[in-house]
């Protein structure tokens, strides 16, 4: 079975889901650091399809960046020299082929992930 893998943002100050985020995928070989996707959050704070999907489903390290600042100048209408967040990154190793889920609580001062399901 390939695995694949997916994200939900909530933003935790407005308790509801954060659309509208950017997120960068990356793919990390060594000193390589290789783009492979952008996309943005929906109107639930997920993306319309998984980040990697199942044909693409690959072991090996990776990295998500979420353009929090953006998302928080949009929503809060801060300028960029007030945002403590600007870019999120979260660095993850995948071992297996089963579904890997990246989940972000989100706030202007304040984030938090961990291994969902």
């Amino acid at each position: 079975m390939s695995g694949y893998l997916t994200t939900h943002i909530l933003d935790t100050a407005k308790g509801c889901p954060a659309e509208g985020v950017k997120i960068d995928l990356f793919r990390l070989e060594g000193d390589q650091r290789i783009h492979l996707k952008s996309l943005y959050t929906n109107s639930d704070g997920r993306t319309d399809t998984p980040i990697l999907p199942k044909d693409k489903f690959q072991t090996g390290v990776y990295e998500l960046v979420f353009h929090a600042g953006d998302y928080t100048m949009h929503t809060i209408g801060a300028d960029r020299t007030e945002l403590f967040l600007d870019l999120v990154p979260i660095q993850f190793n995948m071992s297996m082929g089963v579904h890997y889920h990246v989940p972000l609580l989100l706030s202007p001062f304040a984030y938090s992930t961990y291994r969902g399901s």
